[in-house]
């Protein structure tokens, strides 16, 4: 994957002792530069520029002792670069993140759930789906920060048969840029666990060379909150779980967490891997015309065989029954009223 840069057009004067001052201004953009020189003999114009075009970003420190003394004219053309994203010893990478998002299709969660007749799960034919809400929360993040310009890339991945794609579609719409369907048979999706998706999140991270994995906390349907933390360990990647709200810093990510006691603020070196909580942001909505430019956007189709992993299922589902039905309650009169019916019932 390549990226394309571009720089205007410019014409600066200045002596030689500024030079290292424009040069770090410049550097911190994180582009490389193709420089014209003018009133410089040919020797030091041929230095410089070596310099400079070296690498794909140059790393400057020091004073360039071979040009003191000189008054020179700069001119800057307009240059279009085509680069690596995760181009090596790049000095701005926080520029160039690609974020990789987890995409669940869980029933929809204004449906009211049912148990097949035979108990080995829900009834979900002829039952809407959606895209599971934290997940939202979570593609929407990596939209925002592709929007502050911190994330170049934002891929969506979902694991499951041929109808996630419809998911996909949503996050496309959303604002990712690519999609990339696991592809797995509908009678392996039943018995898919946290461990499988983790591992097809671990080994499609390694391979598109993202930055950040960003799950939301748990879905709605098995309520496990074990993916982005399973994700984390399979690639050796700090974590950040439970995420309200998610800073640049830097380098690094400052993440404010939710967690029993109130809130926690930590720092995760990239790259890592963060969970999305309820309070992160407010999902937008996806509008007609991105609709329709999601269906023209790229979406990759894998199995689990390309991935490497065997989704054989280690857990067999015994039993899947409803919650007892809710007896109502009484009214009392008195105190004493309560602890005799308590006492009645046997529980004190």
């Amino acid at each position: 994957m390549f990226r394309y840069l571009f720089m205007l057009a410019q014409e600066t004067t200045f002596r030689s002792r500024s030079l290292d001052k424009m040069k770090s201004i410049l550097d911190n953009c994180g582009f490389s530069y193709l420089w014209s020189f003018q009133n410089t003999s040919p020797n030091i114009k041929s230095i410089i520029k070596q310099r400079l075009e070296d690498q794909f970003t140059q790393s400057w420190s020091g004073k360039c002792n071979f040009i003191d003394d000189l008054s020179i004219t700069i001119k800057i053309k307009v240059v279009v670069i085509r680069a690596p994203i995760n181009s090596p010893g790049s000095k701005v990478k926080m520029s160039a993140l690609r974020v990789l998002v987890g995409c669940k299709r869980v029933i929809d969660y204004a449906v009211k759930i049912r148990v097949k007749p035979d108990k080995t799960g829900v009834v979900t034919d002829g039952v809407k789906h959606s895209m599971n809400p934290f997940d939202e929360i979570a593609i929407e993040e990596a939209v925002r920060l592709k929007e502050k310009k911190i994330a170049s890339e934002v891929i969506a991945v979902s694991c499951g048969p041929k109808q996630c794609q419809e998911t996909l579609r949503t996050a496309l719409a959303m604002g990712a840029d690519r999609a990339i369907h696991v592809n797995i048979d509908p009678k392996d999706y039943e018995n898919l666990q946290p461990i499988h998706v983790s591992k097809f999140l671990a080994k499609i991270a390694q391979d598109e060379k993202a930055d950040i994995v960003i799950v939301g906390k748990q879905a709605i349907d098995d309520d496990c909150n074990q993916t982005g933390q399973m994700t984390a360990a399979l690639l050796d990647w700090p974590q950040a779980t439970f995420a309200s709200k998610v800073e640049k810093n830097n380098g690094d990510l400052t993440v404010i967490r939710e967690i029993d006691g109130g809130l926690e603020t930590i720092k995760v070196k990239l790259p890592a891997v963060l969970t999305a909580d309820l309070r992160l942001n407010e999902p937008r909505y996806a509008t007609l015309p991105n609709i329709m430019k999601a269906k023209k956007k790229p979406m990759a189709s894998k199995t689990p065989a390309d991935l490497g992993v065997d989704v054989t299922s280690r857990l067999e589902i015994v039993s899947v029954e409803d919650p007892p039905v809710r007896e109502a309650g009484q009214k009392v009169e008195s105190v004493e009223d309560l602890v005799t019916k308590l006492k009645d019932a046997g529980l004190v």
